[in-house]
């Protein structure tokens, strides 16, 4: 078998397989490397260009999140400030109503009272005309003799008083 015959093949096998080898090598470096430099510049160049507009963005995103917050916040303290504007227009609208309430109120109870007054006076006079035309019968039944309204008033007078 020749291909066991190391003396005779083997340094000619190497000497043929390091002139090839070299040959491909040189050839596909100098073909190949200055194309594969070329994409990989451009594949970086890419990226960090993709990496800048993408940072460019962000920062954009980021400026227009904070001005909408800041005019979300504004609104929220409009809100707010209306909504107080609103609740003190109706406490005062309120109070104003139960002033006018009370002083309805106010009213009916001082005429209640001028009637409950002039109630109680005109009870004491009857009362009093009734005790004296009482005090008069009972002196007359017991005595004989009939006082005059005038005098049995008087005593009733005398009586409530003391």
């Amino acid at each position: 078998m020749p291909q066991f015959d190391f003396a005779n093949v083997f340094w000619p096998q190497i000497a043929w397989l390091v002139a090839l080898f070299a040959v491909l090598y040189f050839g596909v470096v100098r073909a190949t490397l200055p194309r594969l430099g070329k994409v990989m510049t451009a594949r970086e160049d890419k990226v960090s260009s993709d990496i800048s507009a993408a940072r460019a963005a962000k920062e954009a995103a980021d400026a227009t999140s904070e001005s909408y917050e800041a005019g979300l916040a504004a609104s929220r303290e409009a809100a707010r400030a209306t909504i107080a504007e609103a609740k003190a227009a109706a406490a005062k609208a309120g109070e104003a109503r139960l002033a006018e309430a009370h002083a309805k109120a106010e009213a009916v109870i001082a005429e209640a009272e001028a009637r409950i007054a002039n109630a109680v006076a005109e009870a004491e006079t009857a009362l009093r005309d009734v005790a004296a035309e009482n005090a008069q019968s009972i002196v007359t039944r017991l005595t004989g003799a009939k006082p005059t309204i005038a005098a049995a008033r008087k005593a009733v007078d005398k009586r409530n008083a003391a």
